[in-house]
């Protein structure tokens, strides 16, 4: 017997499948060890041959005989045609690491015990009218717009209930564990020991034991975790669910670069089940085309009926007279932070930039500390005294004088969240205050300590994204954003969007129905921008007109397909030499529009200087067929829709 193999290393640039014989017979998903060259690796079988006529290799060994669900095997041709990324590629990702080596089996937290049938999950008429509309749907794939507060979570356990009644399991996908553990906590209170949790903290033994639970399991479960939850080869699959569905990280930066959405959506149709995108700030794309199909079920009521408006408050920035008391925090924040103080509920400051300032440099001269490696600017942090970069993570001691002309004219500018942590304690000395982002040690992440802030134990919590989303704290009544268009100025077609979808996100942190008042700070240099008032109004589809007319006209998505094709070499004139070769070959496709070669936003990196050129199409498979007539090179790699520019 003869069997095709999809070897999870890559052979050859094209990669593909490799014919293999076998006294066993195999079915298509068996994972089988397999001789390459002259050394062994893995593989999926794909399927069966007859006949052949040239001799074959025979398979080493069978690792496990169940094959994988056959919604896997369709996703790993659909990936690598979608995506024009090699079949080892698209294959590797669905098997976990180190997949030959023998487990020390343990307790896992999936067990055949059936779950409750009667677990109690009120529904509101709003909710239960929503859930109607999106079993009813005749789309496979449903998004539901629900605004913040709007109590999605229950239409989750509904749906993930009447899934497991039905005899079939479901996968709920996250974008990170940590923003979301309170999602999961309800999920295990209701439904115990059918789930099973998938998180970057488990170590390679554990993921590749779960996954070999979820292969070997033939009762329903709930698979919780982020886009690799998806990859689990889960039997008898009968809704997908993603929450927070407009989230960044659902897009695979790294080969094969995919998006989590996509794939969801093909699983779902390959099997004719649900496929729910959750959230209350749709992607743009995702919302013109469920739109245009009919697939939207809007939930726009509070949950709570308790739930209050916030008073808004946009201050100028531009205006002086706004910060006569501190540089960082206007007076009537300040003031609304005192009588939080005093009737101890708790206030939240935002600012989406870590450290204490972004920029150091010299008055003197110019000199301004740059990356050795990325040539971006360096952050200080004051606590450590250190200038550290956000992207390659390099550190570097602050200079005491200024290393080109040797002047002590050096200064600090910009803040970012250790700065307003400082100012805080200086204006606030007796106050309890927490700062929560990407510079938190392990024991002092908001998971870790998330208790600790729920029951009050601090009154100022300060942070970047991290506390912007999936926040339901019963004391807290402020949210000030320190600088709502930070984000606004960033040279990317999706920067508007993303500045849209975390204000909506920590605005909705507070008027949940804890308390009887709350009120929201926006400090802007455009406080009358619309993205900015559509906020502010919680008005998406004042935001999304704008936006749809920004992108037509920009030739964006979702009205153009894109291709972003970067180039990576030590010198910067090779660079621009190989980038430049590829503009060539592509400028004169009258069916594309190819953007003049110019330096990534990080054009400098260890591995080297990347330069780039845009590709835009209204033909995505014109796209495709002039991506794949261009000479394959380990230096060039390219990205179809990235959700982002930089």
């Amino acid at each position: 017997m003869f069997y095709e193999v999809i070897p999870i290393r890559q052979f050859r640039e094209s990669g593909g499948v490799l014919t293999y014989s076998s006294d066993v017979k195999l079915a298509p998903g068996a994972i089988v060890e397999i001789p390459l060259g002259r050394s062994k690796t893995y593989g999926i079988v794909f399927s069966s041959v007859k006949s052949v006529d040239f001799p074959t290799k025979p398979i080493a060994r069978i690792l496990y005989e169940k094959p994988l669900p056959p919604h896997i095997l369709k996703s790993i041709s659909w990936l690598s045609h979608y995506y024009l990324s090699p079949l080892p590629v698209a294959a590797k990702m669905f098997l976990p690491l180190g997949i030959g080596k023998n487990r020390r089996k343990k307790p896992l937290k999936a067990s055949d015990t059936p779950a409750s049938t009667n677990p109690t999950i009120p529904l509101n008429n709003a909710q239960k009218t929503a859930l109607n509309s999106l079993w009813d749907n005749p789309n496979t794939t449903r998004l539901l717009h629900g605004v913040t507060g709007s109590g999605k979570t229950n239409i989750y356990l509904k749906m993930a209930l009447e899934t497991l009644k039905n005899g079939k399991s479901m996968v709920l996908l996250v974008p990170e564990i940590a923003l979301t553990s309170q999602l999961v906590q309800i999920f295990e209170q209701t439904f115990d020991k059918k789930v099973v949790l998938l998180h970057s903290r488990q170590t390679e033994a554990d993921r590749h034991l779960i996954w070999e639970s979820v292969l070997e399991s033939d009762t329903p479960q709930i698979v919780i975790g982020p886009r690799s939850a998806l990859l689990l080869p889960v039997n008898n699959l009968g809704l997908i669910i993603i929450d927070e569905a407009h989230e960044s990280t659902y897009f695979q930066e790294n080969a094969p670069r995919y998006s989590t959405l996509r794939l969801a959506s093909f699983m779902a149709s390959s099997l004719n089940i649900p496929c729910i995108y959750g959230t209350a700030t749709p992607l743009i794309s995702d919302y013109y085309l469920a739109k245009s199909r009919g697939a939207i079920v809007s939930l726009s009521e509070k949950a709570k009926k308790t739930a209050v408006v916030p008073n808004f408050h946009v201050v100028d920035l531009c205006n002086p007279m706004n910060f006569t008391k501190n540089r960082y925090f206007s007076d009537i924040l300040l003031e609304n932070i005192t009588s939080n103080l005093e009737k101890r509920r708790q206030t939240l400051i935002f600012h989406n930039r870590r450290g204490s300032a972004n920029l150091t440099l010299c008055d003197h001269c110019g000199w301004q500390a740059l990356c050795p490696n990325c040539f971006l600017p360096l952050t200080l942090h004051a606590d450590s005294y250190q200038l550290i970069c956000h992207t390659c993570g390099a550190s570097t001691k602050v200079p005491s004088s200024c290393p080109e002309c040797g002047h002590i004219s050096i200064h600090h500018k910009g803040f970012g969240t250790k700065l307003l942590e400082a100012e805080l304690g200086k204006l606030f000395p007796k106050a309890r205050i927490a700062r929560f982002d990407a510079d938190n040690t392990k024991n002092d992440t908001l998971d870790a300590r998330f208790t600790e802030v729920k029951d009050g134990n601090y009154d100022i919590i300060i942070g970047t994204q991290t506390i912007a989303k999936g926040l339901d704290l019963p004391l807290l009544a402020t949210v000030g954003v320190v600088q709502a268009d930070a984000g606004l100025s960033l040279p990317d077609y999706s920067s508007e969007e993303r500045t849209f979808h975390l204000l909506t996100q920590v605005i909705g942190r507070v008027g949940r129905g804890h308390l009887d008042v709350a009120d929201v700070f926006i400090q802007s240099y455009q406080p009358n921008h619309p993205v900015i008032q559509a906020a502010i109004a919680a008005d998406y589809q004042s935001f999304a007109t704008h936006a749809l007319s920004a992108r037509r006209k920009g030739h964006f998505p979702p009205f153009y397909y894109l291709a972003k094709i970067a180039v990576t070499y030590k010198t910067e004139e090779t660079s621009i030499k190989y980038i430049k070769q590829y503009h060539k070959a592509l400028k004169n496709n009258p069916h594309l529009y190819v953007s003049k070669p110019t330096p990534a936003f990080h054009e400098r990196a260890a591995t080297g200087y990347t330069w780039q050129i845009i590709v835009r199409s209204t033909s995505r498979s014109q796209l495709l067929s002039a991506l794949e007539s261009l000479p394959n090179s380990s230096k060039m790699h390219f990205t179809i829709n990235p959700p982002s520019l930089l």
